[in-house]
């Protein structure tokens, strides 16, 4: 009798104790619909519900999942949850099984408990039809990414849904080569146009096949639980800085932004580009430039990898507008030297700290440092520490003299972090760039 009593209690502790291991493990996934229009939620595993406007749907997902959550759009089921979506359709159902939806569907991706882990993605690879945002609701991580860019409006005729609910397809689905749908392995897959028209937008996405960068694939320990919404609200949270970009020059220049793209500006013009207030990165005018329709070409100065909407920095000589908007930091750099005066300067009531660099350097330029594209930076030019600052021996030098004698508020070497080359406002602050102020 005694042992069937210690069994029948070592049976008990351990549901006990596997319970309480899969409760501390498991991960809660609460899907919100902030969308003015009714959405139909997917999840796989997980199945699927309609949420109206502010409608949430909890789910809880087991340690080792691999799933896909995203939204379906134009959807009538019948009582017995059979029907149709014009987005995101998962086989005629309205509790999904199986691996996924029908393009165009923006994708919040995971794999939870991978070596103590948890990998997550937001993905354009089957396309786009609603804004997302993938965040973090634990203590232990605070990581949010997310795609809110207006990609439907700004969609490439090729790939725009002609009929039924707005979508932006994929190329794969589209134009079915090996190209786009990367069939023959990771050796032959590369990033397209098209897959730059959505990185460019969605910085934080990933957005072709092998598209297994950093900036694509986010990670929080294993235990952390999540929130996806669609329809993020992002202006009302305050977390979007605007960049007014302004050519005053008397000539075209080519703006850049990284993250972001860029876009050809005549003289004279403004282009405005809301970024999420959690980025850093930096702004530049190219010169020169020549780019054929499908925005492959070549600038004088500023050229970042021959491509009109830039996902890498621009090549020496450029005037950079740096800025790190978690931080609330903000510069003009010349460490990569001229190519064309700027102003950087605040826009919102709360802060007036403008800077400028409008110093006719390139008429001024020392001789062993005259680039057909401008200006450029001693690093470039000589290529050893003593101006490249490879070690920790970094101090000003004639040249960076020479530029901090022209352009006081700028930064002019890669450790100048003094008072004067790195200025700060509140958060939430708006900005602008002039090319040529």
């Amino acid at each position: 009798m005694r042992s069937c009593v210690s069994s029948f209690f070592l049976l008990v502790l351990f549901l006990l104790f596997s319970t309480i291991v899969y409760f501390t493990h498991a991960a809660r996934f609460d899907i919100k619909n902030n969308c003015p229009y009714t959405v139909w939620a997917a999840a796989t595993p997980g199945g699927g519900k309609k949420l109206n406007t502010y409608d949430v749907w909890a789910i809880d997902m087991k340690p080792g999942t691999n799933g896909r959550i995203w939204a379906r759009t134009g959807c009538s089921f019948n009582e017995a949850g059979i029907g149709t979506c014009e987005t995101g359709d998962c086989g005629g159902v309205l509790e999904c099984e199986g691996s996924g939806g029908q393009p165009p569907n923006t994708l919040a991706e995971f794999s939870l408990d991978t070596a103590n882990k948890d990998f997550f993605d937001i993905s354009l690879v089957d396309g786009f039809n609603v804004p997302i945002d993938f965040s973090s609701t634990s203590a232990q991580c605070t990581r949010s990414i997310e795609c809110v860019a207006d990609i439907n409006n700004e969609c490439t005729a090729e790939l725009k849904v002609k009929t039924g609910s707005v979508g932006c397809n994929n190329p794969c689905t589209v134009f079915q080569t090996d190209e786009y749908c990367c069939m023959s392995g990771p050796d032959n897959c590369k990033p397209t146009n098209f897959s730059r028209f959505f990185k460019t937008r969605c910085p934080d996405a990933y957005v072709y096949s092998y598209d297994d960068r950093r900036s694509s694939t986010f990670t929080c320990p294993t235990g952390t639980n999540y929130s996806v919404v669609f329809c993020p609200d992002i202006k009302q949270k305050g977390s979007v800085t605007r960049f007014n970009i302004t050519n005053n020059c008397p000539f075209t220049v080519w703006a850049a932004i990284v993250p972001g793209g860029g876009w050809q500006l005549e003289s004279g013009q403004t282009r405005s580009h809301d970024m999420s207030s959690d980025k850093e990165g930096r702004i530049w005018a190219r010169t020169g430039c020549i780019f054929n329709s499908t925005g492959h070409g070549r600038c004088d100065s500023g050229d970042c990898d021959g491509l009109l909407e830039c996902q890498v920095n621009g090549r020496a000589p450029n005037t950079l507008a740096e800025f790190n908007l978690r931080q609330n930091f903000f510069n003009i750099s010349l460490v990569e030297g001229f190519n064309v005066p700027m102003e950087f300067s605040p826009t919102s009531e709360q802060c007036y700290q403008g800077i400028k660099c409008a110093a006719d350097i390139d008429k001024q330029c020392p001789m062993e440092l005259r680039d057909p594209g401008g200006c450029n930076n001693p690093c470039t030019v000589f290529n050893n520490d003593q101006f490249c600052c490879k070690s920790s021996n970094c101090e000003s030098t004639s040249y960076s003299q020479f530029f901090k004698n022209l352009c006081p508020d700028a930064y002019t070497y890669p450790l100048d972090d003094d008072s004067t080359s790195t200025f700060s406002c509140p958060g939430r602050t708006n900005y602008k760039v002039v090319f040529c102020p």
